[in-house]
C-alpha cells in the first residue's frame, strides 16, 4: 500500500513540474523546472527497479541537460518574443 501511495505522490509531482515548466514566462526558471522534472522521473525509474537508467536520468536528463540549457540562455540575448 505504501508503495502505491508513493508512485501516486511521484506522479503527482511529475504533473505539477511539467505544469510549471509549461506556466513559467522565465527561461532560466523553466529549465530549473525541467531539471526537477527529470530528477522526478528518475526517482520513478528507481522505484520501477531500474537503477541504472535512474542514475542515466539523474545524471544526464536533470544535471547536464538542465546546465546546457542554463548555459545556453545566459549566452544568448533576451529579445521579447510573440505576446
Amino acid at each position: 500500500m505504501i508503495y502505491f501511495i508513493l508512485q501516486l505522490l511521484v506522479l503527482f509531482g511529475l504533473v505539477i513540474t511539467a505544469a510549471a515548466v509549461i506556466w513559467f514566462k522565465d527561461l532560466i526558471s523553466a529549465a530549473i523546472a525541467l531539471g526537477a522534472s527529470s530528477l522526478i522521473l528518475s526517482l520513478q525509474f528507481y522505484l520501477l527497479r531500474a537503477p541504472d537508467v535512474a542514475i542515466a536520468e539523474a545524471a544526464v536528463g536533470a544535471a547536464l541537460t538542465t546546465a546546457i540549457f542554463i548555459f545556453a540562455i545566459r549566452a544568448s540575448q533576451r529579445e521579447e518574443g510573440y505576446k
